[in-house]
């Protein structure tokens, strides 16, 4: 018995925090629209921004980018040719293998990175966050 209740609490753990992902990327998603981004196009921005900060170079590969950011790369691809149209990031070949594809900021997407950043923040500061309640007292 003791065995399925540690199992039914791991479980509800679990869904507590698929809850929180859901209403948090969400909640993400409607804030970062006026700055016309969503969840996802925001934090393949800013994957790229910390790496072009970080000395690791001002592109990646796209390889990297799908660790980093958990797509499929097939979602990945589709989602860098819409940052691209937009005109927020650039693609290019790899000098180094041919096959492979790197994607940097353009300065337009440094400018929305840099606007929609706080926006972010905040949002991921209040979701994961919250404030403590007090104790009711008699």
């Amino acid at each position: 018995m003791a065995a399925k209740k540690s199992d039914q609490a791991l479980v509800g753990e679990w869904r507590e925090m698929l809850a929180l992902h859901a209403r948090t990327l969400a909640e993400l998603d409607r804030a970062l629209d006026p700055h016309g981004l969503g969840a996802s196009d925001f934090e393949v921005l800013d994957v790229l921004a910390e790496a072009a900060a970080g000395g690791g170079g001002a592109c990646l590969r796209v390889q990297e980018i799908a660790s980093r950011v958990h797509l499929s790369q097939s979602a990945l691809s589709r989602l860098v040719a819409r940052l691209e149209r937009d005109a927020l990031v650039r693609r290019a070949m790899c000098s180094e293998d041919r096959r492979g594809v790197r994607v940097e900021l353009t300065d337009a997407g440094r400018a929305r990175h840099a606007e929609a950043g706080p926006v972010q923040r905040a949002v991921l500061s209040r979701m994961l966050n919250p404030p403590e309640t007090e104790p009711v007292r008699n």
